[in-house]
């Protein structure tokens, strides 16, 4: 079969007609019940209302602004996240969501690892994917998302952009300001 919707449903007819010899009648008779078209108006009926939400959260609105981050990241972070100054830093918020480096060293001599992976999996699922959204399109990924994809492998960029978002959301959910893309925070002295 092809792999589109319409497909699946032009093709279903076909294949059970085939299977019908070789499958029990009550087998076929339930896959001859298509319930896609039901789970199609409950998808559409739940996408309304997360569009709704969004509409009407002040802290969805605000983290939409932000390249990579759709319907379903502003609406998921803002559930999973609750207050965002629950978290001390950007840090601390992306490292709860599993998005930094583990860390191990000796002799002072500090060595990154991979990503903890300990967090919220589809918060950081959504965020991984966001980021590889933008940086596939080239949509305001900004020179430094340049700068490391030249120089890292495409899964480390993506998800140093992923955490470069996340830190993001934290600090407009945590001081109440609107995403500004050319925004530098001030270095500690």
């Amino acid at each position: 079969m092809a792999k589109s919707r319409a497909a699946l449903d032009k093709a279903i007819p076909g294949v059970l007609a085939k299977l019908a010899e070789r499958l029990p009648a009550m087998l076929i008779d339930s896959l001859r019940e298509n319930d896609l078209d039901r789970l199609d108006k409950q998808i559409a009926d739940i996408e309304r209302r997360l569009q709704t939400w969004m509409k009407e959260d002040k802290a969805c609105r605000a983290i939409a602004a932000i390249p990579g981050v759709g319907l379903l990241t502003a609406t998921a972070t803002v559930a999973t996240m609750g207050d965002a100054k629950a978290f001390k830093s950007g840090r601390e918020f992306a490292a709860w969501l599993g998005l930094v480096p583990k860390q191990i060293g000796t002799g002072g001599k500090i060595r990154l690892l991979g990503i903890s992976r300990r967090g919220d999996t589809y918060v950081r699922t959504l965020l991984i994917h966001g980021a590889r959204s933008v940086l596939f399109h080239g949509k305001h990924a900004g020179s430094w998302a340049e700068q490391l994809q030249k120089r890292r492998p495409s899964n480390v960029a993506t998800v140093a952009l992923a955490n470069k978002m996340a830190r993001t959301i934290w600090a407009v959910l945590a001081h109440g300001t609107p995403y500004n893309q050319g925004h530098v925070s001030a270095q500690p002295a």
